[in-house]
C-alpha cells in the first residue's frame, strides 16, 4: 500500500501510519474554520473500532457547532418556528452582521448594505 492509498480502518491515508504499522497523531485542517487540529492516536484508534472509515474534518468546536446547528434546525421544524439567525462577517466590508441562514463554505456572505449595492449593479 503505498502513502495515497487509503487505510480500510480509517480512511485516513498512511501518513498517519508509522512504520510499525501503528497509528501516529496526525494534523488535519478545519473546513469550517480552516485551523489545523490534531487527531489522536486514541481518536484514531475510536474510528477504528467503531468502524467509521473517514477522517474527521472539523474540530472540536467547529464539530459542536454544527451539531447545535442541527439539532436547531430540527426543534425548530418540529415545532413550526423556523426562524434562523447566524452571526457572519461581512466579506465584502467586514463589518459583523446576521443572516437568516447558514452560510455556505467558501462562498461570500454579505450584509444588507454591501448585499443591496451588489444587488443594483446587476
Amino acid at each position: 500500500m503505498d502513502d495515497k492509498e487509503n487505510d480500510e480502518r480509517t480512511g485516513a491515508t498512511n501518513k498517519n501510519l508509522s512504520e510499525a504499522g501503528e497509528f501516529a497523531d496526525l494534523t488535519i485542517e478545519c473546513i469550517d474554520c480552516e485551523t489545523d487540529f490534531v487527531w489522536t492516536i486514541g481518536e484514531q484508534e475510536f474510528f477504528r473500532d467503531k468502524g467509521l472509515k473517514h477522517a474527521p474534518k472539523r474540530c472540536r468546536g467547529c464539530k459542536k457547532a454544527k451539531t447545535e446547528r442541527i439539532a436547531e434546525g430540527s426543534r425548530a421544524a418540529r415545532e413550526g418556528t423556523l426562524k434562523i439567525e447566524v452571526k457572519v462577517v461581512c466579506d465584502a466590508c467586514r463589518a459583523e452582521t446576521t443572516v437568516p441562514f447558514y452560510p455556505s463554505q467558501g462562498r461570500p456572505v454579505l450584509c444588507r448594505s454591501c448585499f443591496l449595492a451588489e444587488d443594483r449593479k446587476i
